[in-house]
């Protein structure tokens, strides 16, 4: 038989915003919370995460509102800059809100 998925005592979960839920977009969120913004080098370092992955889960990021990335060029390099926008901002303090009310309510 297979692994119970719904009922009470999961439905705090569903609570959870499964765009930041990811592992690779967590850690990018964790990451911009703390700073003003980053490049693409310093988060492929911090996260593991390899440039065509970065890319990826920065692009899911970016289309629900929660990052912006802004591309120049530094001589003839190209540069992107990623930073949190207000809306990232609270979702991930909502995020944070409901996993750490989710955390609480496990018994001891």
């Amino acid at each position: 038989m297979g692994q119970q998925t719904e009922g009470p005592d999961l439905l705090p979960l569903g609570d959870l915003d499964p765009i930041i839920h990811a592992p690779a977009r967590l850690a990018i969120l964790t990451y911009l919370y703390v700073v003003e913004s980053v490049d693409y080098v310093f988060l492929m370092r911090q996260t593991g995460l390899t440039w065509g992955n970065l890319s990826s889960h920065l692009a899911k990021l970016e289309e629900a509102g929660y990052v912006a990335v802004e591309k120049e060029f530094q001589g003839k390099k190209p540069h992107s800059m990623v930073h949190l926008t207000d809306r990232g901002r609270e979702a991930f303090r909502e995020y944070r809100r409901s996993m750490q009310q989710v955390l609480n309510d496990l018994p001891d």
